[in-house]
């Protein structure tokens, strides 16, 4: 037996889960995850977050404004946020960041929503979710002036000098589907070697999936296989790998136990 899985990303909300997220929830049970926390990605889906977080057990709400949504945004949507916020059960203010990847892209909008949900998250004494892609430098910038309870860098994709960073910062660094992939070096040995309790465990399901899924979808029962690669990159069991990971995740969301589907109060 493991202690159960902690899923920190996980999309269950998206489209692509409609048609079987039932079974899928059942599934993630058989390969003993016991918790995903589900980030919202802009204002129009907080009502689908919150209704996928009451249906299913285990799950967890997080609210946020991903920057690839600030173009439809607007600024009353952070008020909306907030009260969100302080009405719903929540264990973190996400997805949220900065995105240097998808073009064309507003570098300056993003980073006003980024800095105002930061100042948000600060206020009520909440961890975030951020978004990262090949936006670190900046994003860690911005973290020095807005001091946080700390919060997970998503799909960590930096170098050993920005995991330092974030580390100092209280934050923790997600792994997932690119650290399965034996291309992926540089994340390959960042996990392999990085403090294990700097380290938590995301799917981005339905995005960003595993080797053996490449261009198809990904579902919350693969975190499994994927803390079965960090065991075996770490030269660890999967038992091990668990207990760490999911006390990882427990000591940067704390609120997360109350979501547990073992029944764990803080």
């Amino acid at each position: 037996m493991i202690s159960g899985l902690i899923d920190t990303h996980c999309h269950l909300d998206a489209v692509e889960f409609d048609a079987d997220r039932d079974v899928l929830m059942g599934e993630k049970v058989g390969a003993g995850v016991t918790a995903l926390v589900v980030p919202a990605v802009e204002r129009a889906n907080f009502g689908a977050v919150a209704s996928v977080c009451r249906d299913y057990p285990g799950c967890a709400p997080a609210y946020g404004i991903h920057p690839l949504y600030v173009e439809r945004a607007r600024p009353e949507d952070l008020d909306v946020l907030r009260a969100t916020l302080l009405r719903e059960p929540v264990v973190a203010v996400g997805e949220i960041g900065l995105d240097r990847h998808v073009e064309p892209r507003d570098d300056a909008l993003q980073e006003f929503y980024f800095m105002e949900q930061l100042k948000i998250a600060r206020d009520l004494g909440l961890p975030v979710l951020l978004h990262v892609r090949r936006a670190i430098d900046p994003i860690l910038k911005l973290l020095r002036q807005v001091r946080l309870p700390g919060g997970i860098a998503h799909a960590f994709n930096g170098s050993r000098e920005q995991a330092g960073e974030f580390i100092k910062l209280g934050f923790k660094l997600g792994f997932g589907g690119a650290m399965t992939f034996d291309g992926s070096k540089r994340i390959r040995d960042l996990a392999a070697t990085l403090p294990l309790e700097s380290i938590v465990l995301g799917t981005d399901a339905p995005d960003i999936p595993p080797a053996w899924k490449a261009g198809v979808r990904n579902t919350p029962a693969d975190l499994r296989p994927i803390a079965e690669t960090l065991a075996q990159l770490r030269g660890l069991s999967l038992a091990e790998v668990s207990a760490a990971t999911t006390a990882n995740a427990f000591s940067v969301m704390p609120y997360l136990r109350t979501f547990t589907t073992t029944g764990e109060k803080p």
